[in-house]
């Protein structure tokens, strides 16, 4: 059974959402049988390579009087997950390359690593992850080779691939982030509790062991 995961590094409720997703597997008999495939999705297809604001300054200028609060409530569901999320450090940038270095990953059997370090980069670590050399570090870190990961930068390698997952979530009615596709069903929420998410693998499951 296929899992697609429509998500962006920019996103703190991606990183949450994978963690949830990850306990929620944990708990499912049936793990093995699932087949987990990350989706690229560009919340800023058009934000700069260079850092800007952080992500708490940004939310600032969006949520006005209600953005101390929104900020403290994305940290404490973050820490609830043990992850560390620095809004204040985090800086929006351009996350095509860091889509296409996930891809890459991905063929070699390292895509949700890869994801994992990405997020962790970007929300922990406040990192560019818009700059190729800390991408190529990041691959390192992951179990990539540096010098394919920056020879892939340097062309247009799997540019294609980040493309035509933006086609398949416009084409899925997906408008946010993180989105769930469990075995070609409709998009769900993929930010939802792991109790939730295990009720919604356990029952594609059983469907898809019914269709066999």
């Amino acid at each position: 059974m296929k899992v697609e995961i429509h998500s962006d590094v920019l996103c703190p409720w991606c990183y949450i959402g994978k963690r949830r997703l990850t306990a929620a597997l944990e708990t499912v008999a049936d793990r093995h049988a699932v087949e987990l495939v990350w989706r690229s999705y560009e919340l800023s297809p058009e934000q700069s390579r260079t850092p800007g604001p952080t992500a708490a300054e940004a939310m600032t200028e969006w949520w006005g009087d209600q953005a101390a609060a929104r900020v403290a409530h994305i940290r404490s569901l973050g820490a609830a997950e043990g992850l560390e999320l620095n809004l204040e450090l985090a800086r929006p940038v351009n996350t095509f390359d860091a889509h296409r270095l996930s891809h890459f990953a991905a063929r070699r059997g390292l895509g949700g690593q890869m994801m994992e370090r990405l997020l962790r980069a970007y929300h922990t670590e406040g990192l560019n992850v818009a700059d190729p050399d800390v991408l190529r570090r990041l691959g390192g870190e992951t179990g990539l080779d540096t010098g394919e990961v920056g020879a892939m930068l340097a062309g247009d390698d799997h540019a294609g691939d980040v493309r035509a997952d933006r086609r398949r979530a416009a084409e899925r009615g997906i408008t946010g982030v993180p989105s769930l596709v469990i075995d070609g069903g409709p998009p769900v929420a993929g930010v939802q509790p792991p109790a939730d998410l295990r009720r919604l693998l356990e029952l594609a499951l059983t469907a898809s062991s019914g269709r066999a």
